[in-house]
């Protein structure tokens, strides 16, 4: 009875032996499946994600040329904005310089009218003068007197403006002949702004001539005042 026992146990032993090492071998089968699915699933997963990122940053770089674009088109809208505005104000002076066209021809039209009627009156007046004429023509001539009209100038009243150094500087120009304003200087010791307020007075007075062809300007007395001096001179002697 022992012995059947045993021999049962040890049957029930290597019956439960060789069915936990088949459910192991099943589980390792199982284990490596698993691992096997769990790499694909890995690899599935991960060129997902890769998948996913490369579609992230196709979306944010169209983001970002929306975004750019986004920006020109408000720029542009901006510069349609000014541009309407210079069409504006091109406009508006467009219209100015038309009205102010139209004023224009109307003036010179106002012009052509007046330029006519004058010109109606000068040839009236022309008319006018060769009838004149032709009455003119038809009265006897009168002989005129052989009479020579003498005016008489006297040194004192043409000198009388003068100073002493002013007559000196005619006297030496009448006898010495033309000078520059340095050389005048020189001759009657006085400074540059004297000399020359000296010549201006005589200049503008008529007592001389400026030659400006030369710089600097050269000074000369007049043919009159020359003659009055000379004969002043011949009468002193």
């Amino acid at each position: 009875m022992i012995d059947a026992l045993t021999v049962l146990i040890g049957i029930l032993l290597a019956a439960t032996v060789v069915v936990a090492a088949s459910y192991y071998r099943v589980l390792r089968r199982a284990q490596r499946e698993y691992e096997k699915a769990r790499e694909v699933v890995e690899d599935v997963v991960l060129s997902f994600n890769r998948q996913l990122q490369r579609e992230a940053e196709k979306l944010e770089s169209v983001a970002f040329r929306a975004e750019a674009a986004s920006s020109k088109a408000d720029g542009t809208s901006k510069n349609i904005s000014e541009v309407r505005k210079v069409v504006q104000a091109l406009e508006l002076e467009l219209h100015s310089v038309t009205q102010g066209k139209e004023e224009v021809l109307a003036k010179i039209e106002e012009f052509h009218k007046e330029m006519q009627e004058v010109a109606t009156a000068q040839s009236a007046f022309t008319t006018q003068i060769s009838s004149l004429s032709e009455q003119v023509k038809q009265f006897p001539t009168i002989p005129e007197p052989n009479v020579q009209a003498v005016i008489p100038i006297k040194r004192d009243r043409a000198l009388a403006p003068l100073t002493e150094t002013e007559l000196s500087v005619l006297e030496m120009l009448a006898s010495e002949g033309s000078k520059t304003a340095p050389e005048i200087k020189d001759r009657v010791k006085l400074s540059r702004e004297h000399t020359a307020r000296l010549m201006k007075k005589l200049y503008e007075g008529g007592y001389l001539e400026r030659d400006r062809t030369k710089i600097p300007f050269k000074y000369s007395v007049k043919k009159e005042m020359g003659a009055l001096l000379k004969k002043t001179e011949g009468e002193a002697t």
